[in-house]
Formats: C-alpha cells, sequence, structure tokens
C-alpha cells in the first residue's frame, strides 16, 4: 500500500487571491458609504423601492466585509486541530451570503404588498437623484469586483451577485421615479421593488446552493468521476481503480482519494507518480491521497466493500 500527497499551490493562484482581496476590500468602502446615503435617502422621500435598495446595499456591505473577513482568515495556517486551515469559512461566508439575500427579499415582497394595497406619496425627483448615484455607485463597485477571480471564488462571485443585484435595483428605482413624476404613477415604486426581490432571490438561490453543495462535500462541477476513473485506468498496468471520493474545501481547491489495484511487482512508485501528474495535470486537483495495493491481495478494507 502507499499513501502519497500532492500539494499544487502556484504563483497565480496566490496573485488571484491578493486581487480578490482588494477587489473585495475597495467595493466594501465605496458601497458602506454610499449605503448611509441611500437609507437616509430613502426616508426623506417615502420610497420603498430606493429602500430595498439600500437594504440590498446594506447586506452587500455586510457580504463583502463578510467575504473579506473569510479571506483573511483562510489565509490562517493549518494547526492540529484544523489541519485543512481555515479555507472552509469562505464558503460558510458565500452560504450565509446566499441566505441573507433571500431573506432580504422575502421582506422586500412583505413591504411591497402592503404598499400596493396602500400607495404613498413618493418624492421623485430626490428618488431619482439617488438612485442615478446609487447606479453609478454600484457599476463602479462591480467593476472593481471584476478584476477579482469571481468566475472561480465563490466568496467573490456571491459579493458580485450582491452588487448586481443591486445595480438592477438601482435602475428599478430609477425607472419607477420617472413613471412617478411624469405620470404620477404611484403604483411604480412598489413594483420596481418586486422586480428587484425576484433578481435578488434567483441570486441568493444560486449562491446558497452551491455553497451548500461545496459543504456537503460534493464532487466540484467541473469534474467528472466517471472521466477521472477511465483516466487513470489508461496508466499501464492500472487494473482497477475504486473507493474515489473527489470533493472541494473552498472554490478552487479540489481535493480526491482512492485506490489503484496494480498487477505485477515493482510498479507502485511510477503508477504512484504518473496518476499524480495526470490527476493535477489533466483535472486541476490540488490535493490528493492515492492507495496503490496488488492486484494479487485484493483491497485491504477492513469492514465495507469500496465502492
Amino acid at each position: 500500500m502507499g499513501h502519497h500527497h500532492s500539494h499544487g499551490h502556484s504563483h497565480g493562484h496566490s496573485h488571484s487571491h491578493t486581487n480578490n482581496k482588494k477587489a473585495l476590500f475597495w467595493s466594501f468602502l465605496l458601497i458602506a458609504s454610499f449605503m448611509v446615503v441611500e437609507v437616509i435617502g430613502g426616508f426623506l422621500t417615502n420610497s420603498l423601492a430606493l429602500l430595498s435598495d439600500a437594504g440590498h446595499m446594506l447586506s452587500d456591505a455586510a457580504a463583502l466585509g463578510l467575504s473579506l473577513f473569510a479571506m483573511k482568515l483562510g489565509e490562517r495556517k493549518a494547526t492540529q486541530s484544523k489541519t485543512f486551515g481555515y479555507k472552509r469559512f469562505e464558503i460558510i461566508a458565500a452560504a450565509l451570503n446566499g441566505l441573507t439575500l433571500i431573506l432580504i427579499s422575502i421582506y422586500i415582497f412583505y413591504e411591497a404588498y402592503h404598499r400596493l394595497i396602500n400607495p404613498p406619496e413618493v418624492q421623485s425627483m430626490g428618488m431619482l437623484t439617488i438612485s442615478v448615484i446609487g447606479l453609478i455607485v454600484n457599476i463602479i463597485a462591480a467593476w472593481i469586483l471584476m478584476s477579482g477571480d469571481k468566475d472561480e471564488n465563490l466568496n467573490v462571485r456571491s459579493a458580485f451577485l450582491h452588487v448586481l443585484g443591486d445595480m438592477l435595483g438601482s435602475v428599478g428605482a430609477i425607472t419607477a421615479a420617472l413613471l412617478i413624476y411624469f405620470f404620477g404613477w404611484g403604483l411604480a415604486d412598489p413594483i420596481a421593488s418586486i422586480a428587484v426581490a425576484i433578481l435578488i432571490i434567483i441570486s441568493g438561490w444560486r449562491v446558497t446552493k452551491e455553497s451548500f453543495h461545496v459543504l456537503m462535500e460534493g464532487t466540484p462541477a467541473q469534474i467528472k468521476v466517471n472521466e477521472v476513473k477511465d483516466a487513470l485506468m489508461k496508466i499501464p498496468n492500472v487494473t482497477d481503480v475504486h473507493d474515489i471520493h473527489v470533493w472541494s474545501i473552498t472554490s478552487g481547491v479540489a481535493m480526491l482519494s482512492g485506490h489503484i489495484a496494480v498487477a505485477g511487482e515493482g510498479f507502485h512508485d511510477r503508477v504512484l507518480h504518473q496518476a499524480q501528474e495526470l490527476l493535477h495535470e489533466d483535472f486541476g486537483i490540488e490535493h490528493s491521497t492515492l492507495q496503490v495495493e496488488g492486484e494479487e491481495n485484493g483491497c485491504p478494507c477492513a469492514h465495507e466493500p469500496c465502492n
């Protein structure tokens, strides 16, 4: 039997990590600053679309702050009690962000329902001014976050979706303000907030679903277990591949464990090295633990048969 551990941490990985931190920090400062303005403006103009946007901005600021904290915590080294370090906290933060989005959207639906029944007076010009500034702030924040690794890092993507939803919220508030100003259509305010809430709940559901998949040790979407098995089976002298488990600790850090059966003597180290290289190069698996066993002796599992 043999165990081998491979760790791949490229320069590019650390560079994108630094970019992610910078992007989160600057967008956090921007969003948190304007959120105060929008809350005050929402109360002064009596606009639900503006207040829902401000509520979403509050969640943005919390989400960005939490994401930044998670990333800083993830840098801490592994300990005897936390052998994988604190990287998983990034996914917990993403899950919390997703759930926050869902809760905020439910609250907006509730408020909008009451305003549809009894539309209040809204100061359209004040609402329009603040929502236009809000849109500009959100566009800048989204642009900053795009410099991060939003496609690969679930934490950055959840923060980006918060800001994107907020940007759409500003567009909704601008549209509502114009309809109220030109046509006196008071219902535009709660209708705009409902449209925003629908977009928010969709984003929240996606982020929550993806983060829960990681927390449940699900196989990363880009890796197909059958393809991994087939590739390993093509290594000379490999007769069987079983008990394969693939999961990820956090976004972009895939892990694998498995058993490889080989025919004949003297192939153990060569098969192990080839398998490690294949997993790293072809599938981007950062850390793998492989047990190589002789075909003639069978699998040495003590209790249940291997899958």
